[in-house]
């Protein structure tokens, strides 16, 4: 009824209708009236329907509504995202959003724009669902009142604690809060602590603290315990004898993860069968054989919907029993899997395969620092495993030959850099190193991802219902971002009119930029131009891979999607001749909701697991004041530079540190332009810096530009007559052509005479000077004077703008930034943020630069030349 519902209000009903209108136009009888009255509620906390103030339904978007989620920010606005895809993100000003907070499922009505032609703007009119019943933040008291600051930044207001509810929380502890009083347009949020998690500072606090924010289950329920207890710690004769599971113990099977990995869900077997054929089998762990569907274990794992890899835990999906017991691929005993096994020749191609559950025993438990030193040639790095060395290289040629043919058809390959922090037994950090993949690392991406698309492809083609894993192109105004972003390094991002992209084209910009100084930087802004992957129950389809078909397959210890794809495969290996109808049926019913769940909880992982990055990050470098490091630009903006050290560090050099002089920001250059000194910080630009000051509890590193920097200066352009020659070619990095010279001298003007009569006087005193000034100047030219690198402009601006005393044309509506202020902001270029924080600005009043005002009589004198009178 629910479809039939949707369906006919949104192609049927011209006009909102009343219940007993409603029914009467669907033909429902009366005696279905209460289960239609029902369902009209479900679908209005859904916000599939929406009900007026006349009690009449119809659909959003037929009613000037949006329906979506609240995306906060920390000034106080916020953007609505639509539930339907492709819809433009609504703009919700501070003052409209009603009571709302980040995060929360709103409706909200669209209003006109502010100016003609900007962007859609709203206001909320109804909260469909909380989405922080719960927070966590620093309880705060006075003599007269309590309150608490929330560790999220995109709520927007303190929440008062009355007296009696707070707990016995101190001033400066940690606290989780529970909203008893949401708030309103008049008054604002109350609540109680529930819960005091230590003082601030205090070890473990900051991690615990990122765990109740994010709401990550840490325990496990009783009744999940007792079942894990049931499941056998090896496995039965019984489960070895079944009669679809072949026998795999004999064959040369291995494990490679990195040193500190726990739960090993996927081993790998390389046998070569000709000159240009491999037999490749990916052998997964068969959690689906001890997790059975909506057992008290499936249903947590729903709720979590994956593991969750922060600094220093792990959040799992499933009890400890069985992720690092009976499902993980441990070296030298039984263990059940579900087994991939593909013939792929020379092309790379998969001419053949077999899916079918298995019994394994792995050989070894190799790691990839390892298996990286024996394909190294590494001295004494095959000791102990000579036995296995033949096998590692078969693995490496075939990797070889798997990325060439991904290349081919187009697949990206983001090379992007990682941190590892390594903690003491306190928990703080005492390294934070850059992580490169290396071959070993590229073996397993390279075997996951075609058994993935393997078992993609076998289930779309036999109608399966399954949890899918997609990626849409990017939208056409981020890649018209990018092409101008690509220009300014001399990159033409060719495109068809219509603005579309393949992963081609895409492909070759990553390709071109290779050994470049610039080629992090690219990738990262490639990487932010792309949509976030998401599940569905449909195949859509994977824009990064290059592939139509594409599932998660390979980690169902930790992926609550792969483990539904090991179900539904061991539901068609025991109906070959189709699945039964009402399982069927069930799961197609539920896919939806699961597709949605499960990228909800996997954005929430993501979110969590970079923030307990970033905290440590911070705490890190904290101790580190007056030190001084080698980096480079990632992100320019109007209040500064961000500078990312060598191990991935990240800070802000503010503009109010750069005394020298005044700096304009050139957005379609990316850079900060010194106003009279011509210094230039440009995106990719290589820096020295040292640590200003450390914000443990917002993530925040800021830096100063160290002295040991070199000078970048762009080149002088003139701006009218014969100079016009010389910025052209400074422009496009020519020399400046010599004049010609004349034959006979001009005799001079009126106005030329007048200035060298006006100028003698200071051309006399000049030259006469005093004794003193004539020191000075001699003691400067002998010093040795430190030469400044002069680079151009990668495009100069078009039009008649105004330029400044070097020629450089003045950005319109740029201010000068006068005072020094705390921005309290991320990098917008930056990996670590999440690609809807790109419009991130410094908060409060204390940010805005002040506008230097003119002076009347130059804007008088200005308006008379243009012949405006008013």
């Amino acid at each position: 009824m629910r479809e039939q519902i949707a369906e006919f209000i949104r192609e049927k009903a011209y006009k909102p209708l009343g219940f007993t209108e409603l029914a009467q136009a669907m033909g429902i009888p009366e005696k279905q009236h209460e289960q239609l009255r029902k369902t009209l509620e479900q679908m209005e906390r859904a916000g599939e329907v929406v009900r007026t103030r006349t009690e009449r339904y119809g659909a959003p978007e037929r009613m000037n509504l949006v329906v979506g989620r609240l995306q906060g920010h920390p000034r106080g606005f916020g953007f609505v995202v639509s539930d339907q895809p492709g819809v433009e993100d609504l703009f919700i000003g501070r003052e409209a959003l009603n009571g709302a907070w980040h995060n929360d499922r709103v409706i909200a009505r669209i209003t006109p724009p502010a100016l003609s032609g900007g962007r859609r703007e709203g206001e909320v009119i109804r909260i469909l669902e909380r989405a922080n019943p719960r927070v966590v933040g620093t309880f705060e008291a006075t003599k007269h009142l309590a309150y608490v600051v929330p560790d999220e930044k995109r709520l927007p207001e303190d929440i008062y604690v009355p007296k009696g509810m707070t707990n016995g929380a101190r001033s400066g502890e940690k606290v989780v809060v529970q909203i008893v009083q949401w708030p309103d347009a008049r008054r604002g949020a109350e609540g109680r602590i529930v819960e005091r998690l230590g003082m601030k500072g205090e070890v473990g606090v900051d991690i615990v603290s990122v765990i109740r924010k994010y709401g990550l289950p840490e325990a496990f329920p009783a009744n999940v315990l007792r079942e894990a207890e049931q499941v056998p710690e090896e496995v039965t004769p019984e489960a070895v004898q079944e009669s679809n599971r072949r026998d795999l113990r004999s064959w040369t099977i291995v494990t490679i993860d990195g040193e500190d990995a726990k739960d090993l869900d996927d081993a790998v077997s390389v046998v070569r069968l000709g000159k240009s054929r491999w037999q490749l089998g990916v052998h997964i762990a068969d959690v689906a054989h001890y997790v059975a569907e909506g057992s008290a274990l499936d249903r947590e794992a729903y709720r979590r919907g994956t593991s969750v890899y922060l600094a220093d835990r792990v959040v799992p999906m499933l009890p400890p029993r069985l992720s690092n017991g009976i499902c993980s691929l441990n070296p030298g005993v039984d263990r059940l899997t579900l087994s991939c096994v593909m013939e792929i020749d020379g092309e790379g191609k998969v001419r053949s395969y077999e899916i079918f559950p298995s019994v394994i025993r792995t050989a070894a438990r190799l790691t990839y620092t390892r298996v990286n030193q024996i394909l190294g040639g590494e001295p004494g790095a095959e000791k102990g495993l000579e036995a296995l060395v033949p096998l590692c290289r078969e693995m490496a040629s075939l990797m070889a030959v798997l990325r060439e043919r991904r290349m081919r058809r187009g697949a990206l390959d983001f090379d992007l850099p990682e941190a590892k922090v390594h903690l003491n037994d306190r928990g703080w950090p005492t390294e934070v190193r850059r992580v490169d993949r290396g071959t070993a690392e590229r073996i397993i991406e390279e075997f996951m991802l075609v058994a993935n698309e393997t078992v993609a492809e076998h289930c779309t083609t036999r109608g399966l219902p399954l949890l899918f894993r997609v990626h849409e192109a990017p939208a056409a105004d981020r890649i018209a971002g990018l092409r101008e972003f690509l220009g300014l390094f001399g990159y033409n991002l060719r495109l068809p009119r219509d603005g579309t992209v393949t992963p081609a084209d895409l492909q070759k910009v990553t390709e071109w930029c290779q050994g470049r100084p610039e080629e992090g930087l690219i990738g990262s802004v490639l990487l932010r131009t792309m949509r976030q992957a998401r599940y569905s129950e449909e195949p859509e389809g994977h824009f990064g891979l290059a592939t139509e078909h594409y599932c998660h397959f390979t980690s169902p210890i930790r992926r609550y999607p792969d483990l539904v794809v090991h179900r539904v495969l061991r539901a068609h290996l025991l109906h070959p001749r189709g699945l039964p109808g009402k399982l069927r049926a069930r799961w197609e019913r539920t896919m939806p909701e699961a597709a949605r769940h499960c990228s909800e909880r996997e954005r929430v992982a993501m979110e969590a697991e970079r923030e307990t990055i970033e905290l440590k990050k911070a705490e890190f470098m904290s101790d580190k004041i007056g030190q001084q490091f080698p980096g480079v630009i990632s992100g320019v903006a109007q209040w500064g530079f961000y500078v990312q050290l060598e191990n991935t560090v990240e800070g802000l050099v503010h503009i109010s540190t750069l005394t020298d002089d005044y700096y304009h920001f050139y957005s379609e250059h990316y850079a900060l332009i010194g106003e009279r000194t011509r210094r230039r910080f440009r995106l990719g630009d290589r820096v020295v810096v040292r640590v200003l000051k450390v914000d443990v509890d917002n993530r925040q590193i800021d830096f100063a530009l160290d002295a040991d920097t070199e000078v970048h200066t762009v080149v002088a352009t003139g701006r009218a007559g014969r100079q016009r020659a010389a910025r052209k070619a400074a422009a496009a990095g020519r020399p400046e052509p010599e004049r010609p010279k004349r034959k006979g001298r001009r005799k001079a003007s009126g106005k030329a005479k007048a200035a060298e009569s006006r100028e003698a006087p200071a051309a006399r005193a000049e030259a006469a000077g005093s004794a003193e000034t004539a020191l000075r100047r001699q003691e400067r030219s002998d010093q040795p004077e430190r030469e400044h690198k002069v680079v151009k402009l990668h495009a100069q601006a078009k039009g008649g703008g105004r330029f400044d005393m070097w020629g450089l044309p003045v950005p319109e509506h740029r201010l000068r930034a006068r005072d020094a202020a705390d921005p309290t902001v991320n990098n917008p270029f930056s990996l670590s943020r999440p690609a809807a924080d790109d419009d991130d600005a410094p908060h409060g009043e204390a940010q805005r630069p002040v506008r230097l005002a003119r002076r009347p009589r130059r804007r008088a004198e200005a308006r008379k030349r243009n012949g405006d009178n008013g």
